[in-house]
């Protein structure tokens, strides 16, 4: 098949392959659709796993003439990456002294650890890789006493881990493997109690179950059950150590309960009813929990609940404030840390757990990103970590004095050849059709001209409240460097500017979030930033719906999308509570048994509104094993693209790459990743144009 279609490539460009129609037709709320084919949702029939291969064929002939093209982009991200690379030591509640490692030619970090003369690996990731295509190691977890590690290890990309526990000296295994645990969350209550988290048919974490050490997982006790279908289950150790608290939250409704680590068997106490419509998260200071919570405001506020009288808001801490979205709290004997957006940026403050007094951290430039990081395993620190970036900066380490708010870089990512004076950063604000200023964030090399000569790759999400923040890309230079301009557009549906700027581009508003992403676009080609023939757009996941709504609505503003993991089968997917994650969806899209919102839905769900019109080129990458975006969405969207686009395929394929060993993330490993990226971006530029070959200087 390969060698038919090489060969085919020479004389003339191959047809893609064809899709068997097989009308499935339903009726809904009066309306007729027809789905031409639903049978590609069956992953056991021969059939389609034979149709992605196919794919992935003409993929691979489609794109050979930028084999070196990729490899050069490849090399060139090499040549940004630090092989052999230390992370900054932090302390763990333990008293060791951790880091990771990276070393040439190895995919996976190590963790090591030091105790005065005596140093131990705690864990090789590239040892748990060796016989997996796929690995994710997506918790790691050391009990209080540093004697034992608990991990978790997905080789699928399904999300579906198993739990392995070992002693750190010795390196024998403890207990037996327990398989089929959710890979998000492991908690140890203490240092022989360790929970951790199931999924239930749909992939939703629903229960947590308490381990304890030298016993077998069939004696393992189920602590809580959410049967709520919108509800997630999550399992979090207190860094105080005051125990271990499971939270239960939907998009729109939390709860949060409580097991003291002074009875590991005790009862479950809820620190705060669940009321619909509110969310709250905590942390624990003291003898109270401190309670970010929007029961007075959008924006939350900051109240505690004393430890004996749970159950009932206590004094307020924080008031709510229209102007800052508190994102996040945590807790250390000398300061409660605030997380916060501020005019659409990320922000910290440093509050006096007695005072309460507050003091802002300033920050080196406007358009950046800070956040506590993860690193902050001691309660009684004298500095608290936290990590900095801009699309110019490098990612620094940082420690935060308590005392003064002395701020100590312990480590900016070494970017070898990196020169920030050859970029600048510019944050235009484009008014939306109704009105409202879309924030965006551009980053281009410092002497383009506003001509309306530059391409531009423009990169939009705008769902779940998610924020795009700006960060720091070691591949994003190959795009800049080659005279690509690089803009976010922070549409609504996002959450950058404020939980409001969330609220207005979801259920009915979900338009907003499409309409503000086609506006900002022209609003750049108005203000010269962007050569109107040759825009790239791209977005994954919800930002794939972003995307392939635009292209439907707009298909002539764009040269060329990438379209990664899409959610595009809005309207099947949320009909059917059986998929993966579709029932908790209901509070970000509505729930399509009502006919309103069925109609809305349906109104911008990218397959259901593919017609004839003459598409652009667009890129489409899938994950077999993806369980939050089926693999069948974009295999059925790009077959139906085909379908009904009026464009050449010569000038504008639609070609479908979809990784047959991993899920929604992609490839596993910074080598295998870097391969992916440097296969997309290769794309992008030929059908933007652009010269093979990176300038000098």
């Amino acid at each position: 098949m390969i060698h038919a279609l090489l060969v085919a490539a020479v004389s003339a460009v191959p047809a893609p392959p064809e899709a068997r129609i097989a009308p499935k037709v339903t009726i809904e709320h009066g309306i007729t659709r027809v789905d031409p084919y639903a049978w590609m949702r069956d992953r056991d029939n021969p059939e389609v796993i034979s149709h992605l291969n196919a794919e992935n064929q003409y993929a691979d002939v489609m794109t050979a003439h930028l084999a070196p093209l990729r490899e050069q982009l490849y090399e060139e991200f090499l040549g940004r990456l630090v092989e052999d690379d230390e992370s900054v030591p932090w302390v763990g509640e333990d008293g060791w002294t951790y880091w990771s490692v990276t070393e040439k030619g190895k995919d996976y970090p190590i963790l090591m650890r030091r105790l005065n003369d005596t140093e131990q690996v705690v864990l090789d990731e590239n040892v748990l890789a060796a016989g997996h295509d796929f690995l994710n190691v997506t918790n790691v977890a050391v009990s209080p006493n540093g004697a034992i590690v608990a991990w978790l290890q997905d080789t699928s990309g399904a999300e579906h881990a198993t739990l392995t526990i070992k002693n750190i000296a010795s390196g024998e295994q403890v207990d037996e493997v327990i398989d089929e645990v959710a890979a998000f969350d492991l908690a140890w209550l203490n240092n022989n109690t360790l929970f951790y988290t199931r999924f239930d048919h749909a992939n939703r974490p629903d229960r947590v179950y308490r381990h304890t050490l030298g016993t077998k997982s069939s004696e393992d006790v189920l602590v809580v059950k959410e049967p709520d279908e919108r509800f997630w289950i999550n399992v979090k150790r207190l860094t105080d150590g005051a125990g271990v608290i499971i939270g239960m939250g939907s998009s729109l409704t939390s709860e949060v309960r409580f097991v003291s680590a002074s009875d590991p068997s005790g009862d479950l106490v809820s620190i705060l009813p669940r009321v619909d419509g509110i969310e709250y998260d905590v942390d624990h200071h003291g003898n109270r929990f401190v309670v970010r919570i929007n029961d007075e405001g959008d924006n939350f506020r900051l109240v505690e609940v004393a430890d004996d009288a749970m159950g009932t808001v206590g004094r307020e801490i924080v008031p709510h404030d229209a102007d800052v979205y508190l994102t996040g709290v945590s807790a250390f004997e000398d300061a409660i840390v605030l997380s916060e957006r501020r005019g659409g940026y990320t922000a910290l403050e440093f509050m006096n757990p007695e005072t309460l007094g507050r003091r802002h951290i300033p920050l080196p430039e406007q358009v950046s990103t800070v956040h506590v990081s993860g690193d902050n395993e001691v309660f009684n620190p004298k500095t608290v970590r936290i990590s900095y970036m801009s699309p110019v900066t490098p990612t620094q380490t940082v420690d935060v004095d308590i005392d003064d708010l002395e701020w100590h870089v312990r480590k900016q990512r070494e970017v070898p050849g990196w020169d920030a004076s050859k970029y600048a950063v510019t944050r235009v604000m484009i008014p939306a059709r109704d009105g409202t200023p879309v924030p965006v964030s551009i980053v281009h090399l410092a002497d383009t001209k506003l001509d309306g000569s530059s391409p531009m790759l423009l990169y939009g999400y705008g769902s779940y409240g998610a924020s795009m923040d700006p960060y720091f890309s070691t591949t994003r230079p190959s795009l800049i460097d080659r005279g690509v301009v690089y803009a976010v557009a922070h549409v609504r549906g996002g959450g950058e500017m404020g939980r409001y700027w969330y609220d207005t581009g979801k259920f009915h508003d979900k338009p907003n979030t499409f309409t503000d992403f086609i506006d900002v676009a022209e609003g750049l080609i108005d203000q010269g930033w962007v050569d109107p023939d040759r825009i790239a757009i791209e977005g994954g996941s919800a930002g794939g719906l972003l995307v392939g709504a635009v292209l439907n609505t707009r298909p002539d503003l764009w040269r060329v999308a990438n379209a990664s993991v899409p959610f595009v089968d809005v309207v099947n997917t949320m009909l059917d509570p059986t998929i993966p994650l579709t029932v908790g969806e209901y509070e970000e899209w509505g729930n399509p048994s009502d006919p309103a919102f069925y109609k809305t839905m349906l109104s911008y769900s990218p397959y259901d509104n593919v017609g004839p019109k003459p598409y652009p080129a667009i890129l489409v990458t899938a994950g077999l094993n993806d369980p939050r975006v089926q693999y069948w969405e974009p295999t059925k969207w790009v077959a139906k693209l085909r379908d009904h686009t009026t464009s050449s395929p010569t000038t504008a394929p639609i070609i479908q790459r979809t990784n047959m060993g991993a899920g929604h993330g992609g490839a596993s490993g910074r080598y295998g990743r870097y391969r992916e990226i440097a296969w997309e971006v290769a794309f992008l530029l030929d059908q933007l144009g652009i010269q093979l070959e990176r300038p000098e200087g």
